[in-house]
């Protein structure tokens, strides 16, 4: 039984492992290849400004300088980033709604855009040990937070060890990981092994990991709409994230202590990971509650970002 479930979580891992590298080279593409989203350049009731045209800010934490923007007044409300993307990926409706109410917070994760490496390993309680000591910087005593991808995962970690820093809590497409979590199916796993074609076939390839094909059918220029950064992240950001996420152990058997009121997003289309996480969440964490947006993949704030905005305004505002 031990092999068994030592084998188990080895092949999680890989998972974990191979879903790092596609999502990475999914969002290099998106990053260097799409115009800036100009559409909502401002808000048009309240002049809000793009989180695009927000100057970046650094401020120290611990061993590393850590770039942030804040954007709109109010209680604060922080994002924290999936893996390998930087603090302007945020979908532009999103962050004009939150910002007409509060104040909103992006940053680079560790060793992502402008904020350092820095000298300490690169772990998920590590990253929320940042997000932390992010928030002690800007003298921020407590923030809802929204954590998107491997964000949730962060925010998971922040939940539980530093609890009082939390105000409401919204996973979005994540995992608890460990040997509890759900990978990808088969079919997804050939999409990762397949590496046959140019750079651009297969980066075509693994856009439906992000964007279901039904969706990107009927919006066949949905590229043009979304946030572009002009921040990079390092090969070695991208490695050390990885490892990060594969040496995890997960939250799976900790939910339980989340007591935060908790919402729980993912799109019933998300094959990266799979809606059977965001249940698994649910049923853990005593104050959860899931929304399931149908036809949703893993980007689904930005193939909805109306509806995906409405419902996390309505959440953290009731």
């Amino acid at each position: 039984m031990k092999n068994k479930a030592s084998i188990c979580e080895r092949n999680c891992r890989n998972v974990l492992l191979y879903t790092c590298i596609c999502f990475a080279a999914i969002m290099i593409f998106l990053l260097l290849n799409i115009e800036p989203y100009q559409v909502n350049a401002f808000n048009q009731t309240n002049q809000t400004p793009n989180l695009n045209e927000i100057e970046t800010k650094k401020i120290r934490v611990d061993d590393i300088e850590m770039a942030y923007k804040m954007v709109g007044k109010g209680s604060p409300i922080l994002l924290i980033n999936g893996y390998s993307a930087p603090l302007d990926f945020w979908d532009p409706t999103l962050v004009e709604r939150l910002a007409s109410n509060h104040t909103v917070i992006t940053f680079d994760n560790r060793g992502v855009g402008n904020t350092t490496v820095g000298n300490k390993k690169f772990s998920i309680p590590q990253f929320a040990q940042d997000t932390s000591k992010l928030l002690d910087a800007l003298k921020i005593k407590k923030a809802d937070i929204i954590g998107w991808s491997m964000g949730g995962m962060i925010a998971q970690e922040l939940a539980l060890s530093n609890p009082e820093k939390v105000g409401k809590l919204i996973i979005y497409a994540s995992t608890c990981g460990g040997n509890q979590s759900v990978p990808p199916s088969p079919e997804v796993l050939k999409v990762f092994s397949n590496q046959s074609g140019s750079t651009m076939e297969r980066l075509q390839k693994f856009l439906p990991l992000l964007f279901p094909d039904q969706w990107r059918h009927d919006n066949p220029n949905f590229l043009d709409h979304l946030p572009k950064s002009s921040e990079q992240t390092p090969i070695n950001t991208l490695n050390k994230q990885t490892e990060a996420i594969t040496n995890w152990t997960g939250t799976c058997n900790r939910l339980g202590n989340i007591t935060q009121p908790t919402m729980v997003l993912v799109g019933t289309d998300d094959v990266l990971t799979t809606p059977a996480n965001s249940i698994l969440i649910t049923e853990k964490i005593p104050a959860a509650w899931l929304i399931q947006i149908k036809g949703g993949g893993h980007a689904m704030m930005m193939q909805y970002p109306e509806k995906f905005s409405n419902i996390v305004d309505t959440f953290l505002t009731s």
